[in-house]
């Protein structure tokens, strides 16, 4: 088996809760896992953290949808260079044009010559609303929503009944795998 060249690169732009080096660990465990359960080898996910404001506002511009949500996943793939698809729960893929990105001193170049996969956004308030709400631990919650919003990247969707059980026993199979339970 070949190595995984999976990277992970962490926004955070919230203030609720700390993104620390052990949640980065373990989000990282959790790409690498769903990678290898899937087949994916190699690629960039950029995950960034949020606050309701701005989940809200990107749920209402890409999805038509004026409430906050906890997780979106924008795939790259199926695009051309400057369009962006997204793939949400409820809706059709949409395309947006993506800004010039600026490499900074310092980058990877491993990290840099990586095929982008997409972003995926979490609320950090829906995710620890949501975890006292489930009774697990902020952490469980953050890893469920960013391992769904990977296999969203991937092309998974739970737009049927069948969908949905396959893509939800995907998760909870990666999430075991890394001993992280309710």
């Amino acid at each position: 088996m070949s190595p995984l060249n999976l990277y992970l690169e962490c926004i955070n732009e919230q203030e609720d809760y700390e993104i620390n080096d052990k949640l980065l660990g373990m989000l990282k465990e959790l790409l690498r896992l769903a990678g290898e359960l899937e087949g994916v080898d190699s690629g960039e996910v950029a995950l960034s953290f949020v606050d309701d404001e701005t989940i809200h506002q990107l749920n209402k511009e890409y999805r038509g949808m004026d409430k906050p949500t906890d997780v979106l996943s924008f795939a790259m793939s199926e695009s051309s260079e400057d369009e962006l698809p997204i793939r949400y729960d409820d809706m059709e893929e949409v395309e947006i044009e993506l800004p010039e990105i600026d490499v900074e001193e310092g980058d990877e170049p491993d990290n840099l010559q990586a095929e982008p996969l997409g972003d995926i956004v979490i609320s950090v308030p829906r995710a620890l609303a949501q975890a006292e709400e489930y009774g697990h631990s902020p952490e469980r919650e953050i890893g469920f929503l960013f391992v769904h919003g990977f296999l969203h990247l991937i092309g998974y969707d739970h737009e049927s009944e069948e969908e949905e059980k396959l893509m939800f026993a995907k998760q909870e199979q990666i999430l075991a795998k890394a001993g992280i339970t309710r």
